[in-house]
């Protein structure tokens, strides 16, 4: 059945955020910010591996790197268009609006908890390609190997920054759900060159959101996410190849 993948992976950020919520409350401060840095370091190093994959090349015994030029155009052009877009507050406003509506208006890190959790497991190749499998072939295992892993990070980022982060489960179930949907639609588009740029520029994304784990806020991830889309388009222009 089309649509397994969304509803289980969505089943698992809930699950994990009820799980972070009771669990946490019995650590104590301590435990809570070395948990915190250990999903924010592990969060730095995904994304590190995945950037790796996408610019280094291995001939023979010699390894060498590339698509800087790609990655810097990508980025900045994505940012700029994030910028006027100005995602990062839409962000923030639907979780103003989200906590509001939960009853939890006193919370004063809901929002912080929900932008950075959702930016988390939101972002990356694997959605994409798990909701577009999905959506064309019914199999949905990819998504479900994500849902382990949003599981388990959900629950330590519940840990450490509290409820918002388990409605993050929200835009996860938006995001994958119309992938899915459109998936007849992107298969034509999504040739290897366009996921192979996705998955470079995914990757990056995700070291930023382990950036502001371990340091605080200190970029703003979601108005980079048109450079995305830049990505995937850089891959149909005669010059990319």
């Amino acid at each position: 059945m089309i649509g397994i993948g969304t509803l289980v992976n969505t089943g698992a950020i809930v699950g994990g955020g009820i799980a972070g919520y009771f669990f946490g409350s019995r650590l104590k401060e301590r435990h809570q910010s070395t948990l915190n840095m250990a999903c924010g370091v592990s969060v730095l190093f995904i994304g590190i591996a995945g950037t790796m994959a996408g610019m280094l090349s291995a001939d023979g015994s010699v390894i060498s790197s590339g698509r800087a030029m790609f990655i810097v155009i990508a980025l900045a052009l994505g940012a700029l268009i994030g910028e006027i877009i100005n995602l990062e507050d839409a962000f923030e406003r639907f979780g103003e609006w989200l906590k509001i509506k939960t009853g939890n208006a006193k919370d004063k890190d809901f929002v912080n908890a929900f932008v950075t959790t959702s930016l988390t497991v939101c972002i990356g190749a694997m959605a994409i390609v798990g909701s577009i499998t999905d959506g064309i072939t019914g199999d949905w295992s990819i998504l479900g190997t994500k849902a382990i892993l949003d599981f388990i990070i959900v629950m330590v980022m519940t840990c450490t920054l509290g409820k918002g982060c388990a409605f993050s489960a929200i835009p996860v179930f938006l995001f994958e759900g119309s992938i899915t949907l459109l998936a007849t639609f992107l298969r034509p588009i999504m040739t290897d060159a366009a996921m192979n740029n996705l998955s470079l520029i995914g990757s990056i994304l995700i070291f930023c959101v382990g950036i502001n784990l371990v340091w605080g806020k200190k970029v703003r991830v979601a108005n980079l996410l048109p450079a995305v889309v830049i990505a995937v388009a850089f891959a149909f222009l005669p010059f990319s190849t």
